[in-house]
Formats: C-alpha cells, structure tokens, sequence
C-alpha cells in the first residue's frame, strides 16, 4: 500500500509519489493533456478544454490530446489485426504525461458513448497508461446539473483503470450556454475561470504527492 508523506522540511522539499513512486520535487514543471468527450463542433466542453493553458499555475502546461472521434468503435477482432495508430498514439501521451483533465458532457445521465469507446480502446494497451496516473474531471452543461451524473459514472470506469482520480474541488458547469461566448467558443464566465483555475492548481499540488 502506498503511503503519503508529510511535508519534510525545506532543506529537502520533495513529495513522495503514491504506490512507492520516486520522489518528486514539489517545484517540479507538469504536464497535462486533456482528453475531450465530444466531438461537436461548438461544444462548451471543448471551449473549457481550450481555456485550461491560460488557468494552470506558471509551471504547468496542459496540451490536447487528439480526438476521441478518431477511434473506430471498439472491437476485439480489430484488436487482434493491431492496435489502431490514434489509439496508440494516445496512450503514449498519456502514459508519458503527470496527469491527464477528462473534459466532458453528458448523455442520458452517464457519459457520450464516444468517450467510453476510448477509454475501453485504451484499457486494452498493455501498457495500462491510466494506472496509477492522476486524473481530474470536469464538465459542463446547459442544464443546472453541469454534469454531475456523467461524472459519477465516469469516476466508476477510473476505479477499474486504476487511475488516481482527483476527489475536491468537482468542476461541474451548469448553464454553459451563459458563460461561453457562442462567436468566438471562448470561456468568458470571470467566476468560472476561477474556479476552474483553483482546481488546477490543486490538482497539481495532487499530481506531485
């Protein structure tokens, strides 16, 4: 079982990674990628995932994975001729990343079937990217929910993968039609931003322990 330390003194200011990981310096530069659950064009999801760079701490970059609509439909015949090349390549990223921030609706009360389709393509990779590796989740919604449903099923899936999801502070954004500019698909909502941004900076805090 893994063991969190407290913080040692400053002359030695390193936090240990969960499982019996190596020690990680707290100043220590991140790298995030955002994996987006839908693929419409105009979707508040994705206009949140776009706003993330300009909210991290100074010393974390966040970049985009590519687009789950990328992925064919899992099949397990398909498996066997060979891992699909976007599949692959997303895996990798995320295995090489400190963390990973799902952004995503929600459909019928869980979440689009465009990300579970992903998520179980990517589950099959020997290399199990997601094990072990911080996640946090957000979402946003045009009713008053914000998606809290789809995160809950969401946060389900990561128990099996193994993953380290983030529990406080939940990103849930309800009524994104009013805090997303519908011109230009930017993040305009001033309190929104700053939510978001303080959980990204716990977030990072949560990817060096």
């Amino acid at each position: 079982m893994g063991v969190r330390m407290l913080w040692p003194s400053p002359v030695n200011r390193v936090a240990t990674l969960n499982l019996g990981g190596e020690p990680m310096p707290v100043d220590k530069p991140l790298n995030f990628v955002v994996l987006v659950g839908s693929l419409r064009r105009g979707s508040f999801n994705a206009a949140i995932a776009r706003a993330l760079p300009g909210l991290a701490p100074s010393d974390v970059a966040i970049v985009p994975l590519g687009s789950v609509g990328e992925f064919p439909l899992f099949n397990q015949d398909v498996e066997a001729q060979g891992f699909p090349s976007a599949v692959v390549a997303m895996g990798e990223a995320i295995a090489e990343a400190d963390g990973v921030i799902i952004v995503t609706p929600e459909y019928n009360y869980s979440v689009p079937g465009v990300l579970k389709n992903a998520i179980d393509w990517l589950s099959r990779l020997l290399t199990k990217p997601f094990a072990g590796k911080p996640v946090a989740i957000q979402s946003a919604s045009p009713g008053i929910f914000g998606g809290v449903r789809a995160q809950h099923h969401l946060r389900q899936t990561l128990v099996f993968l193994d993953a380290r999801a983030l529990a406080q502070p939940e990103v849930m954004i309800p009524q994104a039609h009013n805090k997303v500019d519908a011109n230009t698909g930017e993040l305009t909502d001033a309190t929104t931003r700053d939510f978001i941004a303080k959980q990204l900076q716990a977030f990072a805090a949560f990817a060096r322990r």
